[in-house]
């Protein structure tokens, strides 16, 4: 954590001192009055300076972002990292040769890297940040094969009228299911279970 404390004749010139050492703007640290100062007589005699206390906030996004990148490269993969931010939902974008090694089975790997990434994030985050974290639109092409299963066992289930359990999913992927059959008159979703094992159920409507 970087901290400087510094001294000037009033407040402000304080803070500003201390933001040059930091080389860093006001909207990005924390501010500490430890002493307000004194002008003295005549601005001379009995003049005490302000004292300040000047942190860096730690940004969660650049935190999670280095945290990323140390892992991404301990697992030898070699990999540009692009990041969005909306809001409280953060993008990381991960583009290269191997990205499979990443995905991991059904997304598995990329999943856990995820999971993680959302842990470090949060840890530094005064609100609760939305991470995603994707190589090569996987995640995308992952959502139009969820989409296609879904319509399919839904049109399975309205024609056999048994329910149909799918495997274990992380929450976001739950969603793209309970979306796409939001709207079909013949069946309902629910989720089932505790994470990791949280699944869908598709069931026919009476």
């Amino acid at each position: 954590m970087k901290q400087v404390t510094a001294t000037g004749q009033t407040v402000d010139e304080a803070v500003e001192s201390a933001l040059a050492q930091l080389n860093t703007t006001r909207d990005r640290t924390d501010i500490q009055i430890i002493d307000e100062g004194k002008k003295g007589i005549f601005g001379i005699f009995g003049t005490k300076p302000a004292v300040v206390k000047v942190t860096v906030k730690i940004d969660p996004v650049e935190e999670a972002q280095k945290f990323l990148e140390k892992v991404v490269s301990s697992m030898g993969v070699p990999a540009k990292l692009d990041v969005t931010r909306n809001g409280k939902n953060v993008t990381f974008q991960l583009s290269g040769e191997k990205m499979a090694i990443l995905i991991g089975k059904r997304g598995q790997t990329l999943n856990s890297l995820q999971y993680l990434t959302q842990l470090v994030a949060n840890r530094h985050s005064d609100q609760y940040l939305n991470i995603l974290v994707d190589a090569e639109n996987y995640r995308g092409r992952r959502e139009e094969t969820l989409i296609q299963l879904a319509e399919r066992l839904a049109d399975k289930v309205s024609r056999t009228r048994q329910d149909v359990k799918l495997e274990p999913m992380p929450s976001y992927e739950r969603k793209v299911i309970h979306t796409a059959l939001a709207n079909h008159k013949k069946v309902k979703t629910s989720s089932s279970g505790s994470d990791p094992n949280r699944h869908i159920v598709i069931t026919p409507v009476e």
